[in-house]
């Protein structure tokens, strides 16, 4: 062939010359007539194979089949076609390809491309092959003939691929001490059955339960409140070993049943457990995706919380062996294989002794709670009540027959709600109202204003009557007693930050509205955005953005100026905030994670605090905000000093009651930090949200309260003003309203 080509090169170049030299225009010799060279367009080969394996590349399995010979077509449909290329890249878990032509030959119908092909797979690395692929001229067009050795050269004729996976153990989670959260472990499931509990042992039974599974009496008892006593109640897992030293006094308790299992073990019935997330077999939908990253099919994922972000890292990565097998399934030969690589654990930036007293602190209520170091962004702890079990998540635990119910809770226990529930913000918005006001010029630490029960500056525009707090109490008041009076009076005179301390309505109204007519309408909105709100703060786990509107009216610029209307926000967001106006103004990215460690040698990732930028604001308005914080705290008159009185460590904060549309139950709002300046203890930003229940001061507080003595202490130690002790209720709904009475 080679030969052939030299020829007629060679004597097209032998043609050239002589029609130079004859007749050259130049006036001597014979002239001749100009040849007239019809010419034919020849296809370029090595485009038609780079527009294949360009298709290849992105999966564009028809443009492929378009560029086929009409054999190859008739020989195989494009369905089968497909799944042939697909079925391959998934077995071998291919992540990209990479491609190279390396020489091609060609005569008049046909061609030869010489191409290297790199398959970049997840675990058995490259794997590269040289081939040829051969070319027939159809219609002006070079068209491809196919077989399956153009996929790999081992596939000719037929053949299939297997590949046999070898998983590694999941990697561990730890809380920031090294106490575990996530572990595999041999496990009991727990649970009984009402009607089979014999008389006087349901008190045993009750303390056995609550000390192997961390609930509390009260909670294990509202398990069975409305179930029939002849249906088992599943309650919670151990671990084998803990279950093993209490076994003779277990065995002994009629009704109990104790099922074994070996499972991935969430501690305390998952600490965290919004957070922390679980793990959940592949979906049928997913399935090839996780396959082409190197998964077999019978892995559990983390769908959710940290279990889903570290993935990569607890998963470790699997170890292979590729094969290639006859039509009929038998194997011949092996292509490539590697060993699994162990997982790496992770530690968190929980505190868990601090996680657990947090979340019994919010039993029986619906809400969140966000603890963070005020100078790092760590998260100490995150709390989403009502919680759940992640241990429910693994089938072969017996308890996981409460999954359904957990799903279908119209409660939403499995949403998180410190980072992905939107709330109205209420009255700690006026922290940043109060900002803006400062900020702008218009008003100073001495500007006044008269708190009244009612505020009308809106009715000469043609605005509602709008109320203070204060009212809204009296009026409870008197609804209560039967009384024609009220103890409740309206505040009077207010500096703007006395307006913070008593947290009155009116002087906030009022901002909004002022700030508004004087065309500084987007003053409180950019204000909001400057301290970290209408986005996301970058926490490692999802979470809402939440909305910050622009008023577009004066009634709307009141709403906004106390954090209502469309004002949206996440518990986090607003510790994080709070966390800035306690450390100086910077506002630290929240992170979960302390540290991600392999097996062997140094970590992977550790925790470095990370600036998302800083509060707009002065010096001297940030001492207000905090100077007006502590005062709610501290003065007699701050609407927490109540529940706060007593307290053994100095606290700043500020209380907030957000209308909800349900009469009578607004959302119950305490953020507030820590001034204790320790070297053992860093000072702690905390965000609380009680869910459709009360007045901050009488819900929220109690239970910031609680948390902070639960970080200084190692316990709680104060009883809730609707508790007889603490962790038992006094009425199944709190009425709240008394002072905590502290336990010395």
């Amino acid at each position: 062939m080679k030969i052939i080509r030299w020829i007629s090169l060679a004597l097209l170049l032998f043609i050239l010359v002589a029609c130079t030299s004859v007749g050259n225009g130049n006036g001597s010799g014979t002239d001749l007539p100009t040849p007239q060279i019809s010419t034919t367009f020849t296809p370029d080969e090595d485009a038609a194979m780079r527009a294949y394996l360009d298709a290849m590349l992105v999966e564009e399995y028809e443009t492929m089949y378009t560029l086929l010979t009409q054999v190859s077509r008739d020989a195989i449909s494009l369905d089968e076609f497909t799944n042939r290329y697909r079925n391959a890249r998934t077995t071998m878990n291919v992540q990209t390809i990479d491609y190279s032509i390396l020489s091609t030959l060609k005569n008049p119908r046909t061609a030869q491309v010489a191409f290297r092909i790199i398959y970049r797979t997840s675990v058995l690395g490259d794997i590269q092959r040289d081939m040829v692929a051969n070319f027939s001229l159809e219609g002006g067009a070079w068209k491809l003939q196919w077989d399956d050795g153009l996929i790999l050269p081992e596939l000719a004729g037929g053949k299939k691929l297997y590949i046999d996976l070898r998983t590694p153990s999941r990697g561990d989670i730890y809380d920031r001490n090294g106490l575990p959260i996530v572990t595999q472990a041999e496990a009991v499931a727990l649970g009984f059955t009402p009607a089979e509990v014999p008389d006087g042992q349901q008190g045993l039974l009750l303390s056995e339960l609550s000390k192997l599974t961390g609930l509390t009496i009260g909670a294990i008892q509202a398990l069975y409140e409305n179930v029939s006593p002849e249906y088992y109640i599943p309650v919670g897992e151990a671990t084998a070993e803990a279950v093993e030293e209490r076994y003779a006094v277990l065995s002994s308790i009629g009704g109990l049943r104790m099922n074994s299992y070996s499972s991935r073990y969430y501690f305390d019935g998952g600490v965290a457990a919004q957070a922390i997330g679980y793990t959940l077999p592949i979906f049928p939908e997913e399935v090839e995706e996780y396959q082409r990253k190197g998964y077999s099919l019978g892995q559990r994922v983390g769908k959710a919380g940290v279990e889903q972000w570290g993935e990569s890292y607890l998963a470790g990565t699997n170890g292979a062996s590729l094969y290639v097998t006859s039509a009929e399934g038998a194997v011949e030969t092996r292509i490539a294989s590697t060993d699994p690589q162990p997982a790496a654990s992770i530690t968190l930036t929980i505190d868990k002794n601090l996680q657990i007293e947090a979340q019994q602190a919010m039993s029986g209520m619906t809400g969140a709670i966000v603890v963070l170091e005020v100078n790092t962004g760590r998260v100490l702890a995150m709390i989403s009540s009502p919680t759940f079990d992640s241990n429910f998540f693994d089938p072969n635990n017996f308890n996981s027959l409460a999954l359904e119910g957990l799903v279908n809770d119209p409660t939403r226990p499995l949403i998180n709600r410190a980072v992905q529930e939107n709330y109205p913000l209420g009255s700690v918005f006026k922290l940043i109202t109060a900002a803006a006001a400062l900020e702008s010029g218009l008003f100073t630490a001495e500007s006044e204003y008269d708190c009244q029960y009612e505020f009308t500056e809106l009715v000469p525009y043609g605005g509602p009557v709008l109320y203070d707090w204060t009212w809204e109490r009296c009026e409870r008041e008197k609804r209560e007693s039967g009384e024609e009076t009220c103890d409740t009076k309206p505040s009077g005179l207010l500096t703007l930050p006395e307006g913070l301390m008593r947290s009155c309505n009116p002087w906030f109204y009022h901002l909004g509205l002022d700030l508004f007519n004087q065309s500084r309408t987007t003053n409180i909105h950019d204000m909001a955005l400057g301290f970290g709100l209408g986005q996301p703060t970058g926490i490692e786990i999802a979470e809402s953005p939440g909305n910050i509107p622009l008023p577009e009216s004066g009634t709307q610029a009141t709403s906004l100026a106390i954090g209502q209307g469309d004002t949206q926000v996440t518990p986090l967001q607003v510790a994080v905030f709070t966390a800035a106006i306690a450390n100086g103004g910077t506002l630290y990215r929240p992170s979960l994670i302390e540290s991600v460690q392999p097996v062997i040698g140094d970590a992977i990732l550790t925790f470095e605090p990370q600036v998302n930028g800083t509060l707009p604001i002065s010096a001297d308005t940030l001492q207000i905000l905090q100077d007006a914080m502590l005062a709610v705290t501290t003065s007699p008159r701050g609407t927490a000093y109540r529940p706060m009185r007593g307290l053994n460590y100095l606290v700043a904060g500020k209380t907030g009651t957000a209308e909800t549309g349900v009469p009578g139950s607004p959302h119950s709002w305490f953020a507030g930090f820590t001034q204790e300046e320790r070297e053992d203890k860093p000072d702690i930003a905390i965000a609380v949200i009680v869910e459709f229940k009360g007045e901050g001061s009488e819900f929220a507080a109690p239970i910031f309260r609680r948390v902070v003595e639960a970080y200084f202490t190692g316990r709680a130690r104060t009883v809730y003003p609707w508790e007889s002790s603490i962790g038992v209720t006094k009425t199944p709904t709190p009425e709240g309203g008394e002072t905590p009475t502290p336990i010395e």
